[in-house]
């Protein structure tokens, strides 16, 4: 082996490395919103969490994309510590899938079949369908797809880079010297374990593993060990991936270790016992690409079967080394992890929104209270409220931000458009509370009161602004086009009774039965009120556009007013209701 067998191999890994990346990535947003919510919304049966996480694996090609996923829900509270551990063996299993699709380069053969079936005979037409898919298409759903081909493809190129270059070291007696100081258990699973921690990934390491398997030099003896010892390097990826997280997120990541660690311990003592005592002619034996492939799907179902009966063993175990603490920990609401997962990160900012929501519906109502009567309490509790949603905006507009820099699909983006223009509405909801509130203070500071009329129309004012809030709420937390298409002819109402209420006013003036001072208050809340419908019907108009697919917000409210004999019918309605004093 030469120096330019070296520089081959160095490339071949690259292409390899690379090729499993791009294609993994390409798998994960080409399989999408699917795969996650479907792990996002985990029942308790842990049978079916054993087989959504080797499936989810399967797919994306990467039992640390899982688990990392899975560190992510936990600890957004998705998903609760009892499932993660079922989801977890799955992956395990799952992540077997790659190195079997990689055991095709192991076939040889001149029957025309066997021919067709080695990847050098099909991976330039996948590359070529691929590049046409990537540059033509204009989906991204394609181009993920033209993408994943284009990557199998790179990785298939770079398995041969290197299984040529190191083909040279099937007659070097030091190579074969090398592996055999690998049959040697623990100092294979030592290399296993720090070769994969370095790529943090399993399937690449047993990847490279087959490939070197080419030179006919590695036994059963040395590559059983270090798959063993690839199971626990992988886990470095779930690990790094809980720090700055909740408890039960480090309790996840912590179960994938142990579990990937128990497991070895107790095949590798049965593997050292049965070589000790039988030395079985197979151990001995060289090692082919499909040997590789059944040896690692045979390790990992073995530690399933022997630890999915002990899940809540493993379980009380993580509890143990991770206590909860006396002080209860401050809630995360956001997790950067999910950003890899559009679909339920967007489910998790869509459930922070609705919270945000419900401060700001509740302080909006009590604000509205304050002005028949006064309540010191309920004051403390509408200025917290709109800190709160102050907070909620910065911190969902942050991570909406953030999102929208990943690749989104069509839905996934006017979701998030969506959710950025509502939880502006929701935190100018709560600013008009206090402004009403502040009105409310100075009524009472000031000794001001309405005369018997105004009250009544400011009541009726009130009661309109109660309405359109709640029917906003109920659309947005519903994410009901139905009730949201009830709030645009209230606003209209509004707007109407807006105008009247100032017409009233100026005539109250003109007659000497309302004092400057007083209108003044009048008047600021009014235009608070009437604000506060317009946010409504911004929310309303955001549900209708994300369910039509439409994000001109003015034409959508345009439409409605002008075409719908729902809206017609809603409008005589709330005329009724609200407007009874314009007779």
């Amino acid at each position: 082996m030469d120096i330019f067998d070296i520089l081959a191999l160095i490339g071949g890994l690259c292409l390899f490395l690379f090729g499993m990346n791009i294609m993994g990535q390409s798998l994960e947003r080409s399989a999408g919103s699917k795969l996650e919510v479907m792990l996002g919304k985990m029942t308790g049966n842990r049978f079916l969490g054993l087989l959504t996480g080797l499936g989810v694996t399967a797919v994306i090609q990467s039992s640390s994309a899982t688990t990392v996923m899975v560190v992510g829900f936990v600890n957004s509270n998705l998903m609760s510590l009892k499932q993660a551990i079922s989801v977890i063996m799955g992956a395990n299993i799952g992540t077997t899938v790659t190195a079997w699709i990689l055991s095709l380069g192991g076939i040889s053969g001149d029957n025309i079949i066997l021919k067709l079936l080695k990847p050098t005979s099909f991976t330039p037409l996948l590359a070529l369908i691929g590049i046409i898919m990537t540059m033509m298409c204009k989906s991204n759903k394609k181009k993920d797809i033209g993408t994943v081909l284009l990557g199998f493809a790179v990785l298939m190129f770079g398995m041969d880079a290197m299984s040529d270059s190191v083909g040279g070291l099937a007659s070097v007696p030091e190579f074969r010297q090398l592996f055999v100081m690998f049959e040697n258990p623990i100092l294979g699973v030592l290399v296993g374990a720090i070769v994969t921690a370095i790529i943090q990934s399993s399937s690449a390491s047993v990847g490279i593993l087959q490939a070197f398997a080419v030179t006919g030099q590695i036994s059963y003896g040395a590559a059983i060990p270090i798959i063993m010892g690839q199971n626990i390097g992988t886990c470095v990826t779930a690990i790094l991936s809980s720090f700055g997280t909740n408890k039960n997120a480090k309790r996840a990541a912590l179960v994938h270790l142990s579990f990937n660690v128990i497991g070895t311990v107790v095949w590798l003592s049965a593997f050292s016992i049965v070589k000790a005592i039988f030395a079985p002619a197979l151990i001995d034996s060289t090692a082919t690409f499909a040997g590789i492939a059944v040896a690692h799907s045979i390790f990992n179902v073995a530690c399933t079967i022997l630890l999915f009966p002990m899940a809540g063993l493993l379980e009380r175990f993580a509890y143990k080394l991770v206590p909860d603490a006396k002080v209860a920990e401050k809630k995360v609401e956001l997790d950067e992890r999910l950003l890899a997962t559009p679909a339920v990160a967007l489910d998790r900012c869509h459930s922070l929104t609705v919270e945000m929501a419900a401060i700001a519906s509740v302080s909006l109502k009590e604000s509205l209270a304050c002005l028949k009567k006064y309540d010191s309490e309920a004051a403390k509790r509408i200025r917290a409220a709109e800190e709160k949603t102050d907070h909620f905006e910065d911190t969902i507009g942050s991570y909406l931000v953030k999102l929208s820099s990943h690749q989104l699909n069509e839905t996934e983006g006017a979701r998030a458009s969506m959710l950025l223009k509502a939880i502006g509405d929701f935190e100018r909801i709560g600013d008009h509370a206090v402004n009403i509130l502040e009105s409310a203070e100075e009524l009472r500071d000031k000794g001001i009161a309405f005369s018997e009329g105004a009250q009544a129309e400011m009541d009726k004012m009130c009661d309109a602004v109660r309405e359109i809030v709640e029917i906003s709420y109920a659309a947005f937390s519903e994410e009901d086009c139905d009730v949201a298409n009830s709030v645009e002819p209230l606003e209209q109402i509004i707007d109407r009774m807006k105008e009247f209420l100032r017409s009233q006013h100026i005539d109250r003036l003109r007659r000497g039965n309302c004092s400057i001072e007083a209108g003044f208050v009048w008047s600021d809340l009014i235009t608070n009120m009437e604000r506060v419908s317009d946010h409504c019907s911004n929310i309303a108009g955001c549900v209708i556009d994300v369910k039509e697919r439409n994000m001109n917000l003015h034409e959508s409210l345009k439409a409605a007013r002008n075409d719908s004999e729902f809206y017609k019918s809603k409008y005589s309605e709330y005329t009724d209701k609200y407007l009874v004093f314009h007779n």
